[in-house]
C-alpha cells in the first residue's frame, strides 16, 4: 500500500483551513481517507467564536473516526453524525443558524477487500484511478451550475478594474448572491451545522478490483486542472502518482506566481490552501 499526503496554506501568514487524513484499521483490512476544505468567510460576523481551522479539525477528525471504526455506517451516515457531533461542541456558544457559521467541503473514501465507497460534497474532487490507466473524476458540480444571473454577476465583477471601488462593491454583491444559495434549494451544499446536508453528497461504490488509486484534492490543488488548464484530471492523477502530491502543489504555486493578479486565469483568491491525498489501496 502506498499513502502520501501534502498540504500547504495559500498564505503563510494565515492558518491552513484544509484538513487531510488517512486511517488504517487495526484489523489490517481496508482504510479510509478524509479531506476537508474549510470555507473562508467574508469579513464580518460569522455567529461563531471559533475559527475555520478549529471547525475543520473537529469535523474531519469525527468523520475519520466514525467512517473508519463504524463500518456498519454508510459514508453519508458517518458524515451526518460527524456534523452533529461537531455542532454539539459549540452549540451553546455560537449561532449555528448564521449563514456564515464555519463550514467545509468534504471528500471521503473507504475501501475494503470488496469495494471502494466514496463521498464528495461541494467543489473538492476525488479521482479514482482504474487498472487500465483511465481516471474517473467524482465531482459535485452544483457550484458550477448556479443560476445565470449569478454567473453574470461574477463575469461583471471580473470585467471591472482590479483594486477599484466599483469592483469591490460589485464583489460584495456577488458574494451575497452566492451566500444566499449556500445550503439552499437550487444552490449548492457544504458541511456546516445541519446533518441533513450529508444526503446531498455525491456518493457511490466501485468494486475493489476496479480501483488502482485514489487521489483527493481540495479545490486549491484542483485549480491545476480547473483554473490553469495545465492538464486533464487523468493528467493530474498521473502526475501525483509519478511525482507525489507535493509536486502537484508546487506546479499550482508556479502557475499562481506566473499570474499573480489573475489576469490570464481569473480566480477568487490569488493563492489558495492546497491539499492532496494519494492512496494506492
Amino acid at each position: 500500500m502506498r499513502i502520501e499526503l501534502a498540504t500547504e496554506p495559500g498564505n503563510p501568514q494565515r492558518p491552513n483551513e484544509d484538513y487531510t487524513s488517512v486511517a488504517l484499521p487495526a484489523s489490517g483490512q481496508g482504510g479510509v481517507l478524509v479531506l476537508l476544505d474549510g470555507v473562508t468567510p467574508p469579513e464580518g460576523d460569522t455567529g461563531c467564536v471559533h475559527s475555520v481551522p478549529w471547525f475543520t479539525a473537529r469535523l474531519g477528525g469525527a468523520m475519520l473516526e466514525l467512517s473508519g471504526s463504524h463500518r456498519d455506517m454508510t459514508l453519508p451516515e458517518a458524515l451526518a453524525a460527524a456534523i452533529a457531533r461537531t455542532a454539539d461542541t459549540h452549540r451553546t456558544t455560537c449561532d449555528l443558524s448564521h449563514a456564515r457559521t464555519p463550514q467545509a467541503t468534504v471528500v471521503a473514501a473507504r475501501w475494503s477487500e470488496q469495494a471502494v465507497e466514496h463521498l464528495v460534497l461541494s467543489d473538492s474532487a476525488l479521482l479514482i484511478g482504474r487498472p487500465d490507466g483511465s481516471v474517473h473524476p467524482v465531482l459535485d458540480s452544483r457550484l458550477d451550475a448556479l443560476p445565470p444571473e449569478v454567473r453574470e454577476r461574477k463575469a461583471a465583477v471580473r470585467a471591472l478594474p482590479r483594486g477599484s471601488a466599483e469592483r469591490a462593491a460589485a464583489g460584495r454583491e456577488y458574494g451575497r448572491a452566492v451566500e444566499a444559495l449556500r445550503n439552499a434549494e437550487g444552490g449548492f451544499f457544504t458541511a456546516a451545522a445541519d446533518p441533513a446536508v450529508a444526503d446531498r453528497a455525491v456518493t457511490g461504490s466501485t468494486p475493489r478490483t476496479q480501483v488502482r488509486s485514489l487521489t483527493a484534492l481540495s479545490d486549491g490543488a484542483g485549480r491545476w486542472v480547473e483554473v490553469f488548464r495545465e492538464g486533464s484530471w487523468a493528467d493530474c492523477a498521473a502526475l501525483v502518482a509519478k511525482e507525489g502530491p507535493q509536486a502537484l502543489i508546487d506546479r499550482v504555486r508556479a502557475a499562481e506566481a506566473a499570474d499573480p493578479d489573475g489576469t490570464a486565469h481569473p480566480r477568487g483568491k490569488a493563492r489558495d490552501d492546497a491539499s492532496v491525498v494519494f492512496v494506492m489501496p
